[in-house]
């Protein structure tokens, strides 16, 4: 049964005796002698209450201001409580505000808590890295409620990070309030709109038509015990689930903007519900099916029991899809659930969305009944299960024993306190067996994959990548200049539809029936009106947002997502120096691995006309440069001889060849400029190379 739907007279009945019994038991668990962890040590110090004297009680609303310390050795040596006065060791000393969080875990005497990190005014938020982590301001402190086995957060969101995922990042540690040691805590990311959390760009506030209505939005279906009103309800096959505005937040949202993410969940739920899986008007073009596959499989592997209903994430960036996470909140999972409260529901041999509870909204059984959806969940569950990927038995297996290693000592001390892991050893011991159960029955009921199993994909190739154009006089802004090339290698025309840009930073998806001839080279662009003006080019379509200027991944899909090309790019060695210097990144040749960074040349050419476009392949390219030892020239139309000439025009080396692709020494010279003249059939070729 739905949590949701428990009398709320007897549950409160129930929580009453169950909150005496547990404060009861924290005061029997309350002196532990704490000096020094393996693990980082928080300090947080609440402002003391100029009417008591004492310090600042934390409530559940608002945040309270604080200060925190946290002592953190780099080399992995051991943290020691007095380390707190020694800069050396802090990881973080400053202002925080912080408060209690969470819904059913306030019943709990160890509380979980959020945190914002502050200026010393107490009044500008600041961003920082904590612990490593990617600079922000909000933060939490994960209590691991009702979880004896005080991992299954932290396994969960590291499992969804080693199949692909952005999920919250993690780290163990140990808390120290208002001088009383509080226990192992994990603290973590707050689920936030950011390039370094779910990368997707906030809508603008008064955005109300056009591209600039579809994204970007967070969205959940949760409980509405946090205070926001619920913004639609949906139907499930087990009663309904409530769906509320993470971003924008329920008083900023629009009723444009409600209107138009409300729609997508619709049209995603009536396209399922007929087993539309077509490209042009079925489910593949509302959603990103590669999170949706993954968002089962993470909630079905562990047997979630919130899972679909509660604390359940999707997210759409402008001219995306929709997509489902990131995953949040795993307590109730692997067998695990609210005993104390009478529910049971983490079971080996049930499919969490339609266990007739926590069952979500009817979409996502009517995604699991259809063939072609299931085929590519079956796909996804085989492959990221087999022997030696992150999702396999052993892995899992080996994973926990790393985790117990790691909290070994904390997780005594954790028993001290709070008294609420009696025999951890043996929690473990049922958690492995669980997941073996669970294997077994998963493995026999998700069906078969061979419809999906050796999908063909078109010939299109990423070619060329201008992430951060310089600027001039002429074309001042950097970002209207960013395109991406993309070229058909095969030797027949390629229907475009449903085809799109997979992963979040830039979005773009093809048109209806949109087509690209045979050796053809298409470009999607920032601007299509400054490219036009910059190269003479008519671009074939408009990216949302912007390229990065440091590191992105660009990823080609069909529309259930299976990869057509894949480039990750870098502004960083070995990759060519393409980061504001006026060039572009230009894939060597056609034939070469365009995922390494060795096939690729920074090339400046401010003349891109139509015909320079198509002869791109005749070009002479020498890669890399600088160059340190070898030197790889290639030549689309052959290569008849080269020559090396130092700075004042001797001749150094000389040689013939008949290739394409030839490769010289430089190892023996001294650092400086040289130049190379390539001779081919067409003519001859001099270029600058830097030796290091």
């Amino acid at each position: 049964m739905n949590v949701q739907l428990l009398n709320p007279k007897k549950l409160v009945s129930k929580k009453l005796l169950l909150f005496a019994f547990l404060l009861l038991q924290a005061t029997l668990y309350a002196q532990v002698n704490f000096t020094q962890s393996n693990l980082p040590i928080v300090i947080i110090n609440t402002d003391i209450d100029p009417n008591t004297g004492q310090p600042t009680e934390i409530p559940d609303d608002p945040k309270v201001p604080a200060s925190m310390k946290i002592i953190y050795h780099e080399d992995g040596s051991t943290n020691f409580v007095t380390d707190q006065d020694n800069d050396d060791f802090l990881d973080y000393d400053g202002r925080i505000k912080i408060e209690v969080r969470g819904s059913t875990s306030q019943d709990l005497p160890k509380k979980q808590y959020g945190w914002t990190t502050y200026e010393d005014n107490d009044t500008t938020k600041q961003k920082v890295s904590i612990l490593g982590m990617p600079k922000q301001n909000d933060w939490i402190l994960n209590g691991l409620a009702f979880d004896p086995s005080l991992m299954r957060d932290y396994l969960t969101y590291n499992l969804s990070r080693a199949i692909g995922y952005y999920t919250v990042r993690t780290q163990y540690c140990e808390v120290i309030l208002n001088g009383q040691y509080n226990g192992l805590y994990v603290l973590q990311e707050k689920l936030k709109d950011d390039t370094n959390r779910i990368n997707i760009e906030a809508i603008d506030e008064d955005a109300d038509s056009g591209m600039a209505l579809t994204g970007g939005y967070i969205t959940k279906a949760d409980k509405t015990t946090g205070g926001d009103p619920v913004a639609w309800t949906m139907d499930s096959y087990a009663g309904w689930t409530d769906f509320i505005h993470e971003l924008p937040k329920p008083e900023d949202v629009t009723e444009a903007q409600n209107t138009y993410i409300h729609n997508q969940f619709l049209d995603l739920a009536s396209k399922a519900s007929t087993g539309n899986s077509n490209f042009i008007n079925g489910y593949p073009s509302v959603i990103d099916i590669p999170t949706f596959v993954d968002f089962f499989v993470m909630n079905e592997l562990s047997s979630n029991a919130d899972g679909y209903q509660i604390s359940t994430f999707f997210h759409k960036d402008k001219g995306g899809k929709l997509r489902a996470g990131p995953i949040w909140d795993f307590n109730l999972t692997y067998g695990n659930d609210l005993f104390d409260y009478g529910f049971d529901r983490s079971h080996t041999d049930v499919w969490q969305f339609s266990d007739g509870g926590n069952e979500g909204a009817k979409f996502w059984t009517d995604l699991f009944n259809d063939d072609d959806f299931r085929c590519y969940l079956s796909r996804r569950w085989n492959q990221v299960t087999a022997d030696g990927q992150p999702l396999s038995y052993e892995a899992i297996s080996d994973y926990i024993d790393e985790t117990v290693a790691l909290i070994a000592d904390a997780t005594v001390r954790e028993q001290q306190r709070w008294g609420t892991t009696p025999n951890h050893a043996q929690e473990i011991t049922n958690l492995k067996a669980w997941l073996q159960e669970r294997f077994t029955w998963i493995n026999a009921n998700i069906g078969s994959f061979t419809a999906c199993a050796d999908v063909q994909t078109p010939s299109l190739v990423i070619t060329k990548i201008n992430y951060n154009p310089s600027e001039t006089d002429e074309f001042p802004e950097s970002d209207d200049q960013e395109f991406i090339e993309i070229k058909n290698t095969g030797t027949t025309q390629v229907n475009l539809t449903g085809v799109y840009l997979r992963e979040l930073g830039v979005s773009y998806q093809f048109p209806v029936n949109a087509t690209i001839a045979s050796g053809q080279k298409i470009h999607i662009v920032s601007s299509p009106e400054v490219f036009e003006a910059k190269y003479g080019v008519a671009a074939f379509g408009q990216f949302q947002r912007n390229l990065s200027n440091s590191s992105q991944n660009l990823v080609l899909a069909d529309g259930f997502g299976n990869i057509i090309d894949a480039v990750e790019y870098s502004d960083s060695e070995p990759w060519p120096d393409a980061d504001g210097s006026g060039a572009y990144l230009m894939l060597i040749s056609d034939s070469l691995d365009n995922s390494l960074p060795q096939s690729w040349v920074a090339y400046e050419d401010t003349n891109l006309s139509v015909k320079d476009v198509a002869a791109d392949a005749t070009r002479v390219v020498m890669y890399p440069n600088p160059v340190s030892n070898i030197l790889t020239i290639h030549a689309a139309d052959g290569i008849k001889s080269i020559e090396i000439y130092d700075i004042y025009g001797k001749l150094l080396q000389a040689a013939t060849a008949d290739d394409v692709t030839v490769k010289a020494s430089l190892s023996g010279y001294a650092a400086g400029i040289y130049l190379v003249k390539v001779t081919g059939a067409k003519g001859s070729v001099t270029q600058k190379v830097v030796k290091n």
